[in-house]
């Protein structure tokens, strides 16, 4: 992901909060202020010719260095491009690099209403850890969480 990707990054963010399924945050923040809560070397875009077509990345859970090698999953398919397999080759690719980067736990908030992220994070090695009840609060209604969770098979824990 470059920088000059980040308005096409921005407005398939923005289609997966019109939904009200997919993060708990109301807007998308200014470029600076994602570039600061995400991990510079885990940022991917996959493009359909020059056209972005849906993004990932990862962000620290913890500042406490015994969790650096754990990071929260995002990721966000453009509304005309769902189910053509992007998901899954974009996930492939993010796993693939925080590997390389030395991750050995990739975690996940989702909705319970959103299946197909839910589906999509099974099939790629994530498990169910739990549900998080009413952990967040959206326009005045408490919203639940599928908690899931990855573990490299690289670094040993998985």
């Amino acid at each position: 992901m470059l920088t000059t990707d980040w308005e096409a990054v921005k407005k398939i963010y923005e289609e997966g909060i019109a939904t009200g399924n997919a993060t708990f945050q109301q807007t998308a923040p200014a470029w600076q202020e994602w570039d600061r809560a995400h991990i510079a070397s885990c940022r991917l875009v996959a493009k359909d010719n020059d056209t972005v077509a849906g993004w990932a990345a990862l962000s620290p859970v913890s500042v406490r260095p015994v969790y650096a090698g754990v990071a929260e999953v995002s990721i966000y398919i453009a509304m005309q491009e769902r189910g053509k397999g992007i998901g899954s080759l974009l996930m492939q690719s993010l796993v693939a690099s925080s590997e390389q980067n030395g991750f050995w736990t990739l975690q996940a908030g989702i909705f319970p209403e959103n299946k197909a992220s839910i589906s999509l994070h099974l099939k790629s090695g994530f498990r169910i850890v739990g549900r998080r009840e009413r952990i967040g609060k959206m326009k005045n209604t408490w919203r639940d969480n599928v908690f899931l969770e990855r573990r490299s098979r690289i670094a040993g824990v998985g």
